[in-house]
């Protein structure tokens, strides 16, 4: 199934975004990229801000976001309350995100994994599908915030 995406990193990520965006390209997917649009310096919560506005708006389905560690461009991120992003470093996160949590954004950290497994996450992400049932009422809470009693 093909897919819009966005994408967006800062300076620590960029090699690694540009390359995930042109590799989901030539898979034939729709990619918005967000920036940044080189290696000088500039700040993570700006590009994750930009995800979790586009999230939002409906402009894409599924984000990518990359940082150094992957950690502050998701915490940007998931200011938004349209925004599910998991951080993840391996394939069985990337599957489990969307199948339990129903996870429409990837971050990934580019100074703790490689492309290859950095790849091998988006494609796992992308391909998985949210199963619903006992985690729907989950998922709710984690976009509508109510507690249940201790």
């Amino acid at each position: 199934m093909l897919h819009r995406i966005v994408i967006a990193s800062d300076h620590a990520a960029f090699s690694m975004k540009s390359e995930i965006a042109d590799w989901l390209r030539e898979r034939g997917h729709e990619v918005i990229d967000l920036g940044t649009n080189g290696p000088e310096s500039v700040d993570y919560p700006d590009y994750g801000y930009r995800i979790g506005d586009a999230i939002a708006a409906g402009q894409a389905q599924f984000g990518v976001a990359l940082c150094g560690s992957g950690v502050g461009i998701s915490i940007a991120a998931n200011r938004n309350p349209a925004v599910r992003c998991a951080l993840v470093s391996e394939p069985l996160s990337a599957r489990l995100a969307r199948n339990h949590n129903d996870a429409n954004v990837i971050a990934l950290g580019a100074r703790l994994i490689g492309i290859e497994m950095a790849k091998a996450c988006v494609q796992t992400f992308l391909n998985a599908e949210f199963d619903g049932g006992r985690h729907e009422g989950r998922v709710r809470k984690l976009t509508q915030p109510t507690r249940s009693p201790a």
